[in-house]
């Protein structure tokens, strides 16, 4: 009888092991991964949206370090002249826009600014229209940078 709680534990094991449909396989992990390299693609800014992106030719071509007017745009942030703005919670995309809230920072100063990233010509041109108390009042158009 000393033996009867390892008896009972083993036909308890066995039980509910058999009552568990032991038989079904577990999810592939490439589905897995899958699923988490598409939830990271939706919480970066698209790819048609990204590179360097000048609002006269001269932004494109100086190496003077006077282009004002060049944009930077990476997968999860926007570079300006004196600041850099990292994209926060969107509220909008797809493979040719994104509506977000970003962080801006430069120049000793700190805010958030709403941002409407487009490019109506697949890559040609990017708009660019913010809104918020410090937004410019008119989209800016910017044309790819060579």
């Amino acid at each position: 009888m000393k033996n009867f709680p390892l008896i009972a534990t083993a036909a308890l094991a066995l039980t509910l092991s058999a009552c568990s449909g032991g038989n079904e396989a577990p999810e592939p992990a490439a589905t897995s991964e899958a699923a988490d390299a598409s939830a990271v693609a939706e919480n970066t800014i698209p790819e048609a949206l990204r590179g360097r992106w000048g609002l006269v030719e001269a932004d494109c071509t100086s190496d003077r370090g006077d282009a004002k007017g060049l944009l930077v745009v990476d997968a999860e942030k926007l570079e300006f002249y004196e600041s850099v703005a990292k994209l926060g919670m969107i509220k909008a995309r797809d493979d040719n826009m994104i509506s977000a809230s970003f962080e801006f920072s430069g120049e000793g100063d700190d805010w958030i600014m709403a941002v409407a990233l487009s490019t109506p010509d697949g890559g040609e041109t990017l708009v660019r229209q913010d809104t918020g108390p410090n937004a410019a009042p008119d989209a800016l158009t910017y044309t790819k940078c060579p």
